[in-house]
């Protein structure tokens, strides 16, 4: 099965990265939109059918954990799995973000490896 991956990050150098990692996993993977921030993905939500969304915290305009908080208001998103990924690991932010509904957290730098477990385990996939 193909996954389609929505990667929030208003680096394109780390939406570019996280996409070649994601490419090098070995998980199949079918579309992979991308947004600058929160409200770009909202809009991208609106069009796209996404499995998993990839999210940075800390991005203008409307922020990761806005974004998050947004897409558990929706009944037509809230059940689509975020992972954030983020340089902020703080314990307290961690806790926020599950809090608000994100499914996994990844923290940067991160090993290609850590994406890849951490994406496999919010999706259920399983090697065998």
């Amino acid at each position: 099965m193909a996954y389609n991956v929505l990667i929030v990050d208003d680096s394109p150098a780390m939406r570019r990265f996280v996409l070649r990692v994601l490419d090098l996993s070995g998980l199949e993977i079918g579309s992979c939109s991308q947004a600058e921030n929160g409200e770009a993905a909202l809009a991208v939500l609106g069009k796209e059918w996404v499995d998993v969304v990839l999210t940075d915290i800390n991005m203008p305009v409307m922020d990761g954990e806005s974004f998050v908080r947004n897409m558990n208001a929706n009944d037509a998103y809230r059940s689509i799995p975020v992972i954030v990924v983020s340089t902020d690991n703080t314990e307290g932010r961690v806790r926020q973000m599950m809090s608000l509904g994100a499914k996994g957290y990844v923290k940067k730098p991160f090993l290609p490896e850590t994406l890849r477990e951490e994406v496999e385990k919010v999706l259920g996939v399983c090697h065998g």
